[in-house]
């Protein structure tokens, strides 16, 4: 059986379908997965075993226009898809399955042109987000896991960025970007928390995005270690693998690092809510926001600015609640240690 997923959404959406994937697998293991995404979309899904093959969708670059989307969509009618499973809700790809020539066509109930699937998934708000994936192929609780495959080569990288870093300390990773205003701590605070644990002779302060994250202003100490703009995806998951915890709004990241259970996840959450679906998948992971805020939340995706210009959901989570979330969770894995060894 020839089984195509369709999922051209944001990274963290990505990273949180992986999941689904190893459910089909389970559950069909003589099947073949072709996986439709976008570029950003197969950097995270590289050397990922249980899928034959990644179809890259650049639909802002060589793959724009009509005759370029005629082209695309013979190319999949070529592989013979007898299961389209289409997660992402939007226009495009609602079409994209339609021509896929797939015979079954799986699509939530409230996806765009949600009619030209043949079997319609109840969108289900109250659902985590990779609960709702996993629906696609059947009602059964059981869990499945995150991941992420990174390679040789970044585990190599990786390991030339901690050189003479990392000997005897344990990494902290700091996320402090987000696509959306108000779903980014203040820089001040990660200013305030970063020149804090940054004291300890322990600690390996390591600070993560992409190229537009080195916007934020951080005044960096020397000891840390600033990989904005650095890294890929993949070796982005093989730092966070290494990382003792890490810290981050509600992005990417989080998401990444759900993949690596060991790795303690700190979400900081402002405008958006548990309820939206997007907490950390890892059950290695305390979120932080504040309860009972008259105006929380005000967008799915956060947005340019405090609607009510107060910004109190980021303002009153304060640098020393986590920072002294920090320190205990690691005085927790230092007791760890001592009773194993006595």
């Amino acid at each position: 059986m020839n089984i195509l997923i369709i999922h051209t959404a944001f990274i963290g959406d990505i990273v949180l379908s992986t999941a689904l994937v190893s459910k089909i697998k389970e559950k069909y293991p003589d099947s073949d997965i072709y996986y439709l995404t976008t570029p950003l979309g197969k950097e995270i899904l590289k050397n990922n075993p249980k899928i034959k093959e990644i179809i890259v969708y650049d639909k802002r670059g060589k793959d724009k226009g009509f005759r370029a989307f005629i082209s695309f969509v013979r190319k999949i009618r070529k592989l013979k898809i007898d299961v389209c499973l289409t997660p992402h809700r939007y226009l495009r790809s609602s079409i994209l399955s339609f021509l896929s020539g797939a015979k079954i066509r799986i699509g939530y109930d409230i996806a765009s042109l949600s009619f030209v699937f043949n079997k319609k998934i109840k969108y289900d708000r109250t659902k985590h987000e990779v609960e709702k994936l996993l629906s696609f192929i059947d009602d059964s609780p059981n869990r499945y896991e995150l991941e992420m495959y990174p390679s040789e080569k970044d585990k190599i990288r990786i390991d030339t960025l901690l050189k003479n870093l990392s000997e005897n300390k344990k990494i902290i990773l700091i996320a402090p970007g987000s696509k959306w205003f108000t779903k980014r701590w203040p820089e001040e605070y990660f200013r305030i928390l970063i020149q804090n644990l940054v004291k300890r002779d322990d600690l390996l302060i390591v600070i993560t995005g992409g190229k537009e994250e080195r916007e934020i202003e951080l005044n960096l100490d020397s000891k840390v270690l600033d990989l904005r703009g650095e890294i890929s995806l993949l070796e982005l998951a093989e730092l966070t693998k290494r990382a003792v915890l890490v810290v981050s709004n509600d992005s990417a990241p989080i998401h990444i690092t759900s993949a690596f259970p060991d790795t303690r996840i700190i979400g900081i959450f402002g405008p958006t809510v548990k309820e939206f679906g997007f907490f950390p998948w890892s059950q290695n992971s305390k979120v932080f926001e504040i309860d009972n805020l008259y105006c929380r939340p005000c967008a799915i995706h956060g947005g340019n600015s405090c609607p009510e210009k107060h910004f109190r959901c980021m303002r009153e989570i304060t640098p020393d609640l986590i920072e002294n979330e920090i320190y205990n969770y690691i005085s927790s894995i230092d007791n760890k240690k001592v009773k194993g060894n006595e």
